[in-house]
């Protein structure tokens, strides 16, 4: 297995992206790291952390796509940048997966262009890990990409989402639930009345009904589903609970877990390949664990059995 990581994306790059590689280097057999960026400084971080440059295979580009630059302008603009050579080197199968915590809209739309979407997937989108207070994880999707949705682009979520729940975090059976404002089929705007009455007939997952924000954080569904809009809004406040509870010196074993650190990314689902995209912020244990999520993706052939269920 080959891994690509874009070491020219994030706030904090090369410098965390690098050592987040030799972190994941350390704790992953029999898998491939191709660090996509400026070689020299690749080798100086190598070689100032004492990380043997042999156990990497290094491509060099010096073009990088910043985080405020437009992603389709910059990704057309741009094919040498480490983002553009990344999704070159996807599609052409030398890499089974790709990581990066650059331009997210980037990321996106390289996925879209180069391995594109699967077919019968209208919007491709990414999701993000809560955790319940019992141990487990709800999986939210979408949380960010897609602000306006559909009622049948909200069911491919809760299809997409199952898939991923069932193959890379064990989940039997997963159990779907619609984030809305009340519990009942009736309840919140247009949107949710439409997606409700759509998935409450489904034999593509198993859909438990509405779900409310008090629901978020325990163990009454697997996979919730909503709008980019508000899983982006959902994920902020859960990254602020974290900060809350931390500045005040009142973490424990459970909020601890809000430490976006420990998810390293959110994989995009529906395309025909495995892409994981990394917060702008990452540190060195981020990156690692935003590799170690790409590699699961890969081992779990995510991308082909989404594929699957769409056929």
């Amino acid at each position: 297995m080959r891994i690509g990581i874009d070491i020219m994306g994030g706030d904090f790059a090369p410098q965390t992206t690098t050592e987040g590689a030799i972190l994941a280097q350390k704790e992953l057999s029999n898998v491939e790291l191709v660090l996509i960026g400026d070689e020299s400084l690749i080798s100086s971080v190598l070689e100032g952390k004492g990380a043997d440059k042999r156990n990497f295979s290094i491509v060099h580009t010096t073009d990088a796509i910043g985080m405020g630059e437009h992603p389709i302008k910059a990704f057309k603009q741009k094919p040498e940048s480490s983002i553009g050579v990344g999704f070159h080197l996807l599609s052409n199968g030398e890499i089974q997966g790709f990581a990066g915590a650059g331009n997210t809209g980037a990321m996106m739309i390289g996925s879209m262009y180069s391995v594109k979407s699967i077919p019968g997937i209208i919007r491709p989108c990414i999701t993000s890990v809560l955790p319940k207070e019992n141990g487990g994880v709800n999986l939210i999707l979408d949380v960010g990409v897609n602000a306006d949705c559909k009622p049948d682009v909200l069911y491919q979520f809760g299809v997409v989402g199952s898939v991923y729940a069932q193959s890379v975090f064990g989940i039997d059976n997963p159990r779907v639930g619609l984030l809305n404002i009340g519990e009942e089929p009736e309840k919140g705007n247009l949107l949710s009345q439409a997606s409700n009455n759509l998935m409450s007939d489904s034999k593509d997952f198993n859909f438990i009904g509405n779900i409310e924000g008090r629901d978020l954080f325990d163990d009454k569904c697997d996979v919730i589903v909503c709008d980019g809009f508000t899983g982006n809004v959902v994920l902020k406040e859960a990254e602020a609970f974290y900060y809350l509870m931390k500045k005040r010196g009142m973490l424990d074993d459970y909020f601890s877990k809000f430490n976006y650190e420990i998810y390293g990314g959110s994989p995009i689902l529906g395309i025909n390949s495995n892409v994981v995209v990394g917060h702008g912020i990452s540190n060195d244990e981020a990156i690692k664990n935003m590799i170690k999520l790409t590699a699961e993706c890969v081992e779990a052939d995510l991308s082909k059995k989404i594929k699957e269920a769409f056929k």
